[in-house]
């Protein structure tokens, strides 16, 4: 390790100008929750924002010794993964989408750690060549309330975590309680291989075997509502710090 603290880059979200200025600014801004970078940082790390800027996105994996692509309320479109049409709950970020998908292709081609949180375990399953349900409560049957109503820093629901896999090793537990805000979900993992599940079947993490560490999960772990979420952190700078 060449520094203290391994360098994560961390992605952000974007809004729109709003030229009234009932916004936050009249011009385009990015955006990210507090709790992120704090749980980087608590673990060990030093969280570095990156911007929506695909062309630079290889020499920025140059400098990092890790990445978190986080989440955001919106999907990926559905043409990325081959789906001949869009539901209609469906709403895009194309110009963060194409940035994220630069990054996850270059750091799993290079074997930077990454970790992909809610939306960003979904951009990793499609990097891998996977595809989406595209709204869960139109197809699987008796799902849970994965848009849980309560606060997202409380748990929402349990999920089952495969044994022998990263997650397993990495959490130490077999089912931890998550905290859930997606109306999608990762249908068909593609190269990667499904690591937890939700009691109604819904894919909620995935993992990348042969790579160093390339992690998704459906839920938000930076809030740390459990000691397993801190684990994910934790798992992520170790294996950063050793590149």
């Amino acid at each position: 390790m060449t520094r203290s603290r391994p360098l994560i880059g961390v992605t952000l979200d974007s809004e729109a100008a709003i030229p009234d200025g009932s916004g936050y600014s009249r011009f385009p801004w990015y955006a990210l929750r507090c709790n992120y970078m704090d749980a980087i940082a608590d673990a060990g790390g030093l969280p570095v924002a990156l911007p929506h800027r695909a062309d630079l996105a290889a020499a920025m994996l140059a400098r990092l010794d890790g990445l978190v692509i986080t989440g955001g309320a919106f999907d990926l479109d559905p043409v990325l993964y081959g789906a001949g049409r869009r539901h209609d709950s469906v709403t895009l970020k194309a110009g963060r989408t194409q940035a994220e998908l630069a990054l996850a292709q270059g750091a799993i081609a290079s074997g930077l750690p990454v970790l992909g949180i809610c939306g960003g375990q979904q951009l990793l399953a499609v990097a891998l060549g996977g595809t989406l349900v595209q709204h869960i409560p139109d197809e699987v049957a008796a799902p849970l309330a994965h848009e849980q109503p309560n606060p997202r820093d409380q748990a929402g629901h349990e999920v089952d975590i495969l044994p022998g896999t990263l997650l397993a090793r990495v959490t130490g537990a077999t089912r931890i309680a998550v905290n859930s805000a997606h109306h999608q979900a990762v249908r068909d993992p593609g190269r990667a291989a499904i690591c937890a599940v939700a009691p109604d079947g819904v894919a909620e993490a995935i993992e990348y075997p042969g790579h160093p560490f390339c992690l998704g999960v459906q839920w938000h772990p930076e809030f740390a509502i459990s000691l397993a979420d801190r684990h994910i952190f934790s798992a992520l700078i170790e294996a950063s710090g050793s590149r």
